[in-house]
């Protein structure tokens, strides 16, 4: 169930399988971790975007960053109509226009949707 609106529409969700295939040849991608929990290879963590200083480094590094930057974010912690960091985190995104930005599919959480497939973690 769904109890938020959603910034994203549905060609901007990225199937896991997707981004552990970027991953495993080496795309250009820059993977933002806006939660709290585990790091999937080559994400920076920023914390959780829901805490508002957290929010804002994400602010400051989408002001300077490259629009056209394939860009991936995820949290993971609960079902994704729950999450309290992804909506804020993709809003970001939608402000500054990015163009290849995208927010990773993790319906269940991080442990059910990545971990438990194999999927590559730090």
């Amino acid at each position: 169930m769904n109890f938020q609106s959603n910034p994203w529409r549905e060609d901007e969700l990225l199937s896991a399988e997707s981004l552990s295939d970027l991953i495993t040849r080496k795309s250009k991608v820059k993977i933002y971790n806006i939660g709290v929990v585990q790091n999937i290879k080559g994400a920076i963590n920023l914390g959780a975007a829901s805490e508002s200083a957290n929010l804002e480094r994400l602010k400051n590094i989408a002001q300077k960053g490259d629009r056209s930057a394939f860009i991936v974010i995820y949290c993971g912690c609960c079902p994704m109509g729950k999450c309290p960091n992804i909506r804020p985190a993709f809003k970001v995104f939608k402000e500054q226009k990015y163009t290849n930005a995208y927010l990773l599919d993790l319906p269940v959480n991080i442990k059910v949707d990545w971990i438990d497939k194999g999927f590559p973690i730090e």
